[in-house]
C-alpha cells in the first residue's frame, strides 16, 4: 500500500490538463482590485474552471483536496466541517480565519464553524485565500487570513446530476441572464446520502441531506448607480455517528461503537437577504453601500432551537487612480443568539482605511482598522473589547514575469458568545481575552506562460490564543489563552503546463505551531506543540488530456501525523494518523454536454479525527464513487 502511496505522489509531482497558457489573475475580492503578480499578500487563487474540474460535491472537499486549506468533520458532523491553515489546528483554525460570500461575512457568533455547505460549487465563480492578511477590511477572525467567495453573474445556464456509492444523489443548477441595464442569475442544489456509517445497532446508517438556493438581481437605472438585491437558503439535516475506540476503528470504521454516547441529528437552516447600491461619483471616484439579514436555526435530536439573526452594514468610499487607490470604510455588525436559556448578543462598530501606491515597479499598501465589540447577556453581564488591525506591504516587479513581496499585519480574533457564558444558565463565566497575531511573510512569484510558481514564508507571533482547557477530571475545564505561542513555516504552489497533454498542479505546506508560555492548572505547556497541527501538507494533481474531449486527472493528498486535538501535553498514547488520499476522475466533452466520474480514496485508506485516546472520529475511511453529467443550456 505504501508503495502505491509514494508512486502516485512521484507521478503527480512530475506531470490537469490545458493548451492555454497561464496568465496572472486579478484578486477581485479585496477592497482594492489587484494583479496577484503585484500582490503584496501570499494569495491563492482559483476560478469557476478549476471548480468544475475538480468534480467535488461541496466547497470542503475542494478545499481538502485542491488548497491549502484543510478541512475535517467536525467531531463527525461533515455537513459542519471545521477548516485550517498556518498552523491554528482543527479545533479552533476555523475561528482564526474569516469567510466571505459576496462580502457577505458568514462566520458565527458562537462556536458553530462557517456553514460552506450552504453555497452550491456550480454557483462560484472566484474563491481567494488571503493569507496572513484581511484584517482591515474584514476585521474580527482574520488571524490567519480570509478566504472569499465571490459567485457567477455571468449568462451562463447549465444543469449538473450525479448519482454515487451510499445513495449519494445530487442535481444543481445555476441560471444567469445579463443585460445593459438589468442582470439576474439564480442557483441551486439539493443532495441526499444514505450515509456511509452505521448509528446503532439496528443497522440504521448516517443518512443526511441538504438544499440550498440563492437569486442575486442588480439593475443600472442610469449609468452612475447600481442597485443590487439578493436572497438565499439553506437547508441541511444529518445524522451523524459518535466517535470509536483504537480497538473499534482497527476493527471496522463503519461500525457504530459500543462505547460512546450514541449519534447525534442536527438540523441547520439558514435564510439571508441582502440589498445594496453604488453609486459613481465619476470614473474613479465611488461609493458602495450593502446591507444584509440573515437568520439561523439550529436543533440537535429534536431538543429546542438555538436562533440566530445577524444584521450587518457594509459601507466604503473607494478611489482608483494609476498612482494610488484608496478605500475609506465603516462596518457594522449585530449579532443574537437565542435559545431556552440564553439571550446573548455581539455587536461591533469598525471604522477603516486601506490605501495601495503604485511607484513605477513598487506597490505599496498601507491600511489600519478601528473595532470596538461588545458582548452581552440577559442578565446584564457583559464583556468589552477595543481592537485594531493594521497591514503593511510591498512588492517588487522584477520583470513582467517575476516579483518579491514582504507585507506585516497585526491581526487579531474576539471570544465566542458561548466561551463567555454559561450554555445552561446565560450566567457570565469569566473573561476570555482577544487573540492577537503579527505576522510577517515575504515570498516569491514567477510566472510564465506555461508555469505559475508562488513560494511564501512565514512568522506568526501571537498573544493569547484562545483555546479549550479539558481537564481530565473535567472540574477545571474552561475557555482560556494560551499566554505566549508562535507559527513558522513555509508555502509552495506550483501550475505547470508540460505540454497540451500534461500538467501539474502542486501545493505544499509546511508548519510548526508552538505554545511558547502556558500554565493551566498546574501544567506546564511551554514548549510543546499546539495539537491538531500537520506539519507537512502535499496535493499534488496530475493531468492528461487522452484526446481534445477526454481529460483524466489523478489527485493525492497526503498530511502528515499530529498531536489528537486534547494533546496540549503532547503525551497521548495515541497521535493524530498521517491523511492519505488517492482520488481520480475522467470526463468527457462533446458539445453542451460533459460526462463524468470520480472515485475518492481509490486505495480504501482509512482516515480519522483523533480527539483524544479512545474517542476517534473516522472520515474519509473508504472508496467512494460518484458518476453524472453536465449540460450547458
Amino acid at each position: 500500500m505504501k508503495k502505491k502511496i509514494v508512486l502516485s505522489l512521484f507521478i503527480s509531482s512530475v506531470l490537469v490538463a490545458q493548451s492555454v497558457e497561464l496568465e496572472p489573475l486579478s484578486i477581485v475580492s479585496t477592497a482594492i482590485k489587484t494583479d496577484e503578480l503585484k500582490s503584496t499578500d501570499a494569495v491563492e487563487i482559483y476560478t469557476a474552471e478549476d471548480i468544475d474540474k475538480a468534480h467535488v460535491q461541496n466547497i470542503y472537499e475542494f478545499l481538502n483536496q485542491q488548497t491549502s486549506v484543510t478541512a475535517m468533520p467536525s467531531y463527525g458532523n461533515s455537513f459542519s466541517q471545521k477548516i485550517d491553515f498556518r498552523g491554528y489546528g482543527m479545533d479552533n483554525g476555523y475561528q482564526n480565519i474569516l469567510i466571505t460570500i459576496n462580502g457577505r461575512k458568514i462566520n458565527n457568533v458562537d462556536m458553530v464553524p462557517q456553514l460552506l455547505l450552504g453555497i452550491s460549487p456550480a454557483s462560484i465563480e472566484r474563491l481567494e485565500i488571503i493569507k496572513s492578511s484581511g484584517i482591515v477590511k474584514g476585521g474580527d477572525g482574520a488571524n490567519a487570513g480570509a478566504i472569499n467567495i465571490i459567485t457567477k453573474k455571468s449568462n451562463a445556464k447549465e444543469i449538473t446530476v450525479y448519482g454515487g456509492t451510499h445513495g449519494t444523489a445530487d442535481g444543481s443548477f445555476y441560471l444567469g441572464h445579463s443585460e445593459e441595464k438589468f442582470s439576474i442569475n439564480a442557483s441551486g442544489e439539493a443532495q441526499r446520502s444514505d450515509g456511509s456509517r452505521y448509528i446503532n445497532s439496528s443497522g440504521d446508517k448516517d443518512e443526511s441531506s441538504m438544499r440550498t438556493a440563492s437569486l442575486n438581481v442588480a439593475y443600472n437605472p442610469i449609468d452612475t448607480v447600481e442597485l443590487r438585491a439578493g436572497a438565499s437558503f439553506a437547508r441541511t439535516d444529518i445524522t451523524y455517528a459518535s466517535f470509536l475506540t483504537l480497538d473499534e476503528y482497527n476493527n471496522d470504521a463503519k461500525q457504530a461503537g459500543a462505547f460512546n454516547w450514541g449519534s447525534a441529528n442536527q438540523k441547520y437552516d439558514t435564510d439571508a437577504l441582502n440589498l445594496g447600491f453604488s453609486y459613481h461619483f465619476s470614473d474613479k471616484l465611488s461609493l458602495n453601500i450593502d446591507g444584509a439579514k440573515e437568520k439561523k436555526r439550529s436543533i440537535y435530536n429534536s431538543g429546542s432551537p438555538t436562533d440566530y439573526e445577524y444584521d450587518s452594514l457594509n459601507s466604503s468610499l473607494n478611489y482608483v487612480d494609476n498612482l494610488f487607490s484608496f478605500t475609506l470604510g465603516y462596518d457594522l455588525f449585530d449579532g443574537n443568539l437565542v435559545n431556552t436559556n440564553n439571550d446573548l448578543t455581539k455587536t461591533s462598530n469598525a471604522l477603516y482605511f486601506l490605501n495601495e501606491l503604485y511607484l513605477g515597479k513598487s506597490t505599496v499598501k498601507l491600511g489600519a482598522r478601528y473595532e470596538d465589540i461588545s458582548f452581552k447577556s440577559k442578565t446584564g453581564e457583559n464583556q468589552d473589547d477595543t481592537l485594531y488591525g493594521v497591514e503593511l506591504g510591498y512588492n517588487y516587479a522584477l520583470d513582467k514575469e517575476k516579483s518579491l513581496f514582504a507585507n506585516y499585519s497585526h491581526a487579531y480574533q474576539s471570544s465566542s458568545l458561548d466561551r463567555l457564558f454559561d450554555w445552561s444558565t446565560g450566567a457570565f463565566t469569566g473573561y476570555v481575552k482577544p487573540s492577537e497575531s503579527d505576522n510577517f511573510t515575504v515570498g516569491f512569484n514567477y510566472f510564465l506562460p506555461t508555469n505559475k510558481l508562488k513560494i511564501s514564508l512565514y512568522y506568526i507571533s501571537l498573544k493569547d490564543e484562545i483555546y479549550y482547557y479539558a481537564d481530565p477530571t473535567w472540574a477545571s475545564s474552561r475557555n482560556t489563552n494560551i499566554d505566549k505561542s508562535y507559527k513558522y513555516g513555509l508555502d509552495i504552489y506550483d501550475k505547470w503546463l508540460i505540454n497540451e497533454e500534461l500538467s501539474v498542479v502542486l501545493n505544499y505546506n509546511y508548519v510548526q505551531a508552538v505554545i511558547d508560555k502556558e500554565v493551566e492548572n498546574g501544567e506546564d505547556y511551554s514548549g510543546n506543540d499546539l495539537p491538531g497541527v500537520s506539519n507537512h501538507n502535499i496535493k499534488a494533481t496530475l493531468g492528461y488530456s487522452l484526446n481534445k474531449s477526454t481529460i483524466f486527472s489523478l489527485t493525492q493528498t497526503y498530511r502528515s501525523s499530529a498531536y489528537a486535538l486534547n494533546d496540549f501535553n503532547n503525551n497521548f498514547t495515541q497521535k493524530q494518523d498521517a491523511y492519505k488520499s488517492t482520488d481520480i476522475s475522467i470526463s468527457y466533452t462533446k458539445e453542451s454536454l460533459e460526462l463524468f466520474a470520480k472515485i475518492n480514496n481509490l486505495f480504501n485508506q482509512k482516515n480519522a479525527l483523533w480527539v483524544e485516546d479512545d474517542a476517534i472520529y473516522p472520515m474519509n475511511f473508504c472508496t467512494t464513487a460518484i458518476a453524472g453529467f453536465k449540460l450547458k443550456i
